[in-house]
């Protein structure tokens, strides 16, 4: 049996994806927010010229949070069964297995070897609610240096305050999730 990966040209047909997987309205809610949080990145990284997959980012935004179909619990309880049961839904579901890790690897980040994207998701998915933490910015920040010919120190200026942009607006952000 052949098994083609699906493929997905914008954010607006993996939505609809996840509401054709059962996605409650608070989920699409969810990872609309955390993609605004994820514009606001990507807007810098272009404005910084960085070299990245930018379709991979904005769909593994769209996805992280799949599993929460399956436990939709976890939507308003802390848990984390949803990560590695949202892998293989999208998985079974044709979705192409280095996206659908990212299910994991946007809270799994500290144990697993992640892509600079797949780090990217995770920032997005902490900075939206206004959250800093400095152990994934660290991380983030060795991973630019890496594909910059910028200074550490530039770019850390740059990014520090594309951060707290980002997370300023984060009250905003969590208020607008309460609306579903």
């Amino acid at each position: 049996m052949s098994h083609h990966s699906k493929t997905f040209q914008t954010v607006n047909e993996a939505y609809q994806f996840l509401e054709e997987l059962g996605a409650l309205p608070k989920l699409i809610l969810h990872v609309k927010l955390v993609g605004e949080a994820a514009d606001l990145l990507i807007s810098k990284l272009h404005e910084l010229q960085v070299q990245f997959d930018e379709s991979f980012l904005r769909l593994g935004v769209a996805f992280h949070d799949a599993g929460k179909i399956i436990h939709p619990e976890e939507l308003t309880a802390k848990g984390n069964n949803h990560e590695a049961d949202g892998e293989n839904l999208l998985i079974n579901n044709g979705v192409d297995s280095t996206l659908a890790r990212c299910c994991r690897s946007h809270a799994q980040w500290q144990t697993i070897e992640c892509s600079f994207e797949e780090i990217c998701v995770a920032l997005s998915d902490t900075l939206w609610k206004g959250k800093r933490n400095n152990q994934l910015e660290d991380l983030f920040m060795k991973m630019l240096v890496k594909r910059s010919h910028k200074e550490y120190w530039e770019l850390f200026i740059e990014m520090d305050s594309c951060f707290e942009k980002i997370a300023s607006d984060g009250h905003l952000r969590l208020l607008r999730s309460q609306a579903v």
